[in-house]
């Protein structure tokens, strides 16, 4: 009873949060918001017994991230940005993502709890070691290529807005 609790009230941080962050106006407030929905999604990590995802979602993406986009936030001339067109007429791609997403939701919700469920062997393996180490084993043995890939992607980023930020100062 105590966890469908929390689930619905970090379900419910989590929607809000997004919610806010796509629809308020001032910049600060929708980075705040998306702390927020970060926030909850931390906590449904938690509520599924995945703790490794809970400290990074914590630590990396609100610790670091967000502070990042606070400070491109304070960076960039936010007084041009509010004078520019806030919305673009591209309705009819906004409407069939809509609509993609609402049959996304159809489907998981006919099929149920039967398309969530892990095959056993996946089930046992994560009982008999843990959930840090068997991901940590199937990403440093199985996926150690795209990981260095997506941190170099990651670092070529982090340098060209740092580039691009010291141009307009």
């Amino acid at each position: 009873m105590t966890e469908t609790v929390f689930f619905y009230a970090f379900a419910a941080l989590t929607l809000l949060g997004a919610i806010l962050t796509v629809t308020l106006k001032n910049a600060v407030h929708c980075a705040i918001s998306l702390i927020a929905s970060l926030a909850g999604v931390a906590g449904l990590y938690l509520l599924q017994h995945a703790e490794f995802l809970f400290a990074v979602q914590i630590v990396l993406y609100i610790g670091g991230i967000m502070v990042l986009f606070l400070f491109v936030i304070m960076l960039v001339n936010l007084d041009d940005a509010a004078k520019e067109r806030q919305f673009h007429r591209n309705w009819l791609v906004g409407l069939v993502c809509a609509g993609a997403t609402a049959g996304l939701f159809t489907l998981f919700l006919t099929r149920g709890a039967q398309s969530l469920k892990l095959p056993p062997q996946a089930v046992e393996a994560m009982a008999k070691e843990g959930n840090v180490e068997s991901l940590s084993m199937l990403l440093f043995r199985e996926y150690l290529v795209p990981f260095e890939l997506a941190s170099l992607l990651l670092l070529v980023a982090i340098v060209g807005g740092v580039m691009m930020a010291k141009k307009r100062i």
